[in-house]
């Protein structure tokens, strides 16, 4: 399972028309490798994967060693996430089990568990530049499916809301889901970030209601608009990441 998805992140709350050109297309290009570990006995529920992929992508953000050192000492990562962030923001969800996922677990990169999912986030590599590791892993295959419909989401929790139109692979929507936590991340003053950190980044990700979506996405909020690479429609809204803290505010866009 692999999907390779771009927000056309033109602004960090929300993207304009899907453009012809680009400029972050100039600059070199990196991506955000996501793996996903899918055992063939106990497969991970898909919301479960989802939620676990965005809280992977908020650890990476968040973690010191992507960060620009106070004393002027970056963090191992901080260059590479700086140049992935001038570029399109590309993520690629792949698959492991077994061996692949121990593998993949040696290089250096965060794990993060859900209830059952597993995923791990590694810092960014060149668009041709994967580790052979990671290169390796399986790119076609099982999606992932919800034993029943998650429940409602607790008012207080930030919540990932997915275009009840599209349809997207578990990979491709996992993707998605990181888009949205990082475009909610950007916009998030120092404390609210601070909160959401303490919490272990507690978020939900639902499929909205076609009224709820249509509200949505003139709220707002920040919506993340897909490059179109893979699956659906360049300039597709995909998500849309209604956390508290930005409720109700406005934005000059």
């Amino acid at each position: 399972m692999v999907a390779v998805t771009s927000p056309d992140t033109t602004s960090p709350t929300t993207a304009g028309e899907y453009p012809g050109e680009n400029p972050r297309d100039k600059a070199p290009q990196f991506v955000l490798p996501l793996v996903v570990r899918i055992e063939k006995a106990e497969p991970p529920a898909r919301t479960d994967a989802l939620e676990t992929a965005a809280r992977a992508v908020l650890t990476l953000l968040s973690d010191e060693r992507s960060l620009p050192g106070a004393d002027g000492e970056d963090g191992a990562w901080a260059r590479a996430v700086r140049d992935w962030q001038d570029a399109r923001i590309r993520k690629v969800v792949r698959r492991a089990r077994g061996a692949e996922w121990r593998k993949a677990s040696g290089l250096p990169g965060i794990t993060v568990p859900g209830e059952r999912a597993e995923v791990r986030v590694f810092p960014p590599v060149p668009l041709d530049g994967w580790p052979k590791e990671l290169v390796k892993l399986q790119v076609s295959g099982t999606d992932l499916d919800d034993a029943g419909p998650p429940p409602a989401p607790d008012a207080s929790v930030p919540v990932l809301w997915l275009n009840p139109e599209l349809e997207m692979s578990a990979g491709k929507a996992m993707a998605q889901a990181g888009h949205g936590a990082q475009l909610a991340w950007w916009e998030l003053d120092g404390a609210a970030r601070d909160a959401w950190r303490a919490a272990g980044f507690a978020l939900a990700v639902r499929t909205a209601e076609p009224a709820r979506w249509a509200a949505l996405t003139t709220s707002g909020l920040p919506v993340v608009r897909d490059a179109g690479f893979t699956e659906i429609a360049p300039g597709s809204c995909t998500v849309v990441a209604d956390h508290p803290a930005l409720r109700g505010r406005s934005y000059d866009l």
